[in-house]
């Protein structure tokens, strides 16, 4: 004999496969919601990590630009030193120049030459006086190019003048200084050396 199924076949079967999409759904969805969460886990970790570096960094950074201002200002107290050592080593090295220079206008200033004023102007010298003639004022010139520390004079004025009724000229000249070298031989003259 034939059975025959009263049953709702097909009901039970769609009930089936209801029950099964909505496993299906409901699976997918938790599935998604997990996937969801662990990649906003890892985003949050990556962003954490990297706000991390970047709070390093920027303390990394404050400490080396602490370090470069100490090392500009370290440059700036150097540089400030060694101005100074200069100054101090350019004044040491010349610190016998005026008492040679005026050793040596004594010397080389010819009779009836008298000199009125000296002035220094780094190594530049102004010098102003009155001679008996211009012939001494020649003579005056000659004898400071031959000079050792003294060279190049060079006239700016003479001009005739009459002082107690006598007819004088009155001249201003300048001369160059030479300087040694810090590391070559210093100007003859200097210890009591005569030419």
């Amino acid at each position: 004999m034939i059975g025959i199924n009263l049953l709702p076949h097909r009901e039970e079967k769609r009930r089936a496969r209801r029950q099964q999409f909505y496993a299906l759904s409901g699976l997918v969805v938790v599935i998604s919601a997990l996937i969801v969460f662990m990649v906003h886990g890892v985003n949050a970790t990556r962003i954490g990590a990297q706000e991390e570096k970047n709070a390093f960094l920027k303390r990394e950074i404050a400490t080396l630009d602490k370090e470069i201002n100490e090392i500009k200002r370290l440059r700036d107290q150097t540089g400030a030193l060694l101005a100074r050592k200069q100054v101090i080593e350019n004044l040491q090295s010349n610190r016998a120049e005026a008492v040679t220079l005026l050793n040596d206008l004594a010397r080389l200033t010819p009779e009836g030459v008298y000199l009125r004023s000296v002035k220094q102007s780094g190594q530049n010298v102004g010098l102003a006086g009155v001679a008996q003639s211009s012939a001494r004022v020649s003579n005056l010139m000659h004898n400071l190019e031959t000079s050792r520390i003294l060279d190049t004079p060079t006239l700016v004025e003479i001009r005739a003048t009459m002082v107690d009724k006598r007819r004088l000229a009155q001249f201003s000249m300048n001369v160059h200084v030479r300087r040694s070298d810090q590391g070559g031989a210093k100007p003859a003259g200097g210890k009591g050396g005569k030419p």
